[in-house]
């Protein structure tokens, strides 16, 4: 799980240094929309946080964490999919691709499934 959580807090920490650099090309250039680009930068700066949240949620085992961090991982994916193959940027796509499969890889593992299983209260 510790594994799981290192992946995420990365993962959040490049969407955080992600949205920071939108912010300062929309400042410093002349983007066609600056209030999309804000939009976007939020977007981004909101998935950042989220992840830094679920990231601390599994490094302590939370049950709540793992949902969110598959959905998220899926719709990365998504994201990756869309810039390495129909938008022709490989050297973005395919990391995040990378990191998303990673992610779900160990999220899925039955270490991860069983450290969740001891978690859950009893019925």
């Amino acid at each position: 799980m510790r594994r799981a959580a290192l992946v995420v807090a990365v993962e959040a920490a490049l969407l955080l240094c992600l949205a920071v650099v939108i912010l300062v090309l929309t400042v410093v250039s002349s983007p066609d929309s600056v209030g999309r680009a804000v939009a976007e930068a939020f977007y981004v700066l909101a998935g950042g946080l989220l992840l830094a949240g679920a990231a601390a949620g599994l490094w302590r085992v939370a049950a709540w964490s793992r949902g969110p961090v598959i959905v998220l991982q899926v719709l990365l994916g998504v994201v990756g999919y869309s810039f390495a193959f129909p938008g022709e940027r490989p050297l973005i796509g395919l990391p995040v691709l990378a990191l998303a499969a990673v992610e779900i890889y160990l999220l899925l593992t039955p270490e991860a499934r069983l450290a969740f299983a001891e978690r859950q209260p009893p019925s």
